[in-house]
């Protein structure tokens, strides 16, 4: 099987430093990034949505595709070589191979996102009593004591 890092050699590599943006949410930059090494944070709205260092993480596809902004901001961790894609959108036409990956990958992020729904969803609605072990757990831990044990005295007996 051809690695997705083959379909991008003779690409233009860009090199980011550690804290660099990549892609800022809300931006519009119309560029395919796909890593070639290094780490990046995804970041909604203040809040991390996933780390990333697997070459070949392909990123900015949902905005070129959508023709929106981005979603979430993609940050660096550490130093970051990435293939940058300008035309991004003219570049999957011309590339029906590589726009069928990429389709792979957003089937694969729908298909997770939707099981990850319907399981909050069920436990909501209290029929996945495993997902709600651990709540149980946690409130049983924060129960307060019976009032017997509470107003029994603590400390040593006396002697009869």
């Amino acid at each position: 099987m051809v690695d997705i890092l083959d379909y991008f050699k003779g690409q233009k590599i860009v090199t980011f430093a550690p804290g660099d943006v990549l892609l800022p949410e809300g931006g519009r930059l119309g560029q395919l990034f796909v890593l070639v090494d290094g780490e990046v944070d995804v970041i909604r709205e203040e809040t991390q949505v996933t780390h990333v260092d697997e070459p070949g993480s392909i990123f900015g596809e949902m905005s070129v595709l959508l023709d929106m902004p981005h979603s979430a901001t993609v940050k660096a961790l550490s130093a970051v070589r990435a293939y940058v894609i300008n035309d991004a959108l003219k570049f999957l036409e011309q590339r029906p191979e590589i726009a069928i990956q990429v389709a792979t990958l957003l089937a694969r992020r729908l298909y997770y996102t939707t099981s990850y729904l319907v399981d909050l969803q069920q436990q909501a609605a209290g029929k996945r009593q495993d997902l709600d072990l651990v709540d149980n757990i946690l409130a049983s831990l924060y129960q307060k004591p019976a009032p017997d044990a509470a107003t029994k005295p603590r400390g040593k007996k006396k002697p009869e």
